[in-house]
């Protein structure tokens, strides 16, 4: 499978990929820890960082720009084969995850796309643009993280597709389920924040 990071062109390549989108303001080991983590437990061929050029839901101040938070994610994970940090986004010019997803589908026809996000997101997904065409569009699967886990089950999303939720002993499946298909995926979590990175840079 291409190494090589995806062009917004697109190409013909095959295999599971994780989608991992996020600002990574800045990337930390957190990030890459739940890459992995999704590599193993969902049996990808690759995750991709969808380093984003500006998340609508967050503030611009306070932003570093794109060019400092992708170098920072491709340094996160260079000595990894699998892990690909990329800004296909401002290629694509999107910004909302619904459009991303489906000029993804459109462009790399062969690969079957799984979104990962954390509990966190899962929590307030129901604020995104179109996000039921997000759980309808591909298999998604979300990642342990406290303490939004304990409650993730009340979740909008979570009561919404409530009969499309697979246990999580048949995660490694999800790439190839037919939307709607979502798992959450009991793991380790780990403790590295990006928020509280950026408060430590700047405390005097």
């Amino acid at each position: 499978m291409s190494r090589f990071a995806p062009h917004p062109w697109g190409d013909r390549r095959r295999g599971r990929i994780g989608l991992l989108g996020g600002s990574f303001n800045p990337a930390h080991a957190g990030h890459r820890h739940v890459a992995e983590l999704a590599l193993k437990r969902l049996g990808l061929d690759q995750v991709w960082l969808l380093v984003s050029p500006q998340n609508p839901l967050k503030p611009v101040a306070g932003m570093a720009p794109l060019a400092e938070r992708l170098a920072g994610a491709r340094a996160l994970v260079a000595d990894h084969p699998r892990l690909i940090a990329t800004d296909i986004e401002r290629g694509l010019r999107t910004s909302v995850t619904v459009k991303t997803v489906a000029a993804l589908r459109q462009r790399f026809p062969l690969a079957r796309f799984v979104w990962l996000m954390g509990a966190d997101n899962l929590a307030q997904v129901s604020r995104w643009r179109r996000w039921p065409q997000l759980f309808q569009a591909v298999p998604v699967a979300i990642l342990a993280r406290a303490p939004y886990s304990w409650n993730a089950g009340s979740a909008k999303a979570a009561v919404r597709f409530g009969a499309c939720r697979l246990p999580d002993t048949r995660a490694r499946g999800l790439a190839g389920r037919r939307a709607p298909a979502w798992v959450f995926l009991h793991t380790r979590q780990h403790p590295a924040s990006a928020t509280a990175i950026r408060n430590e840079r700047t405390r005097p």
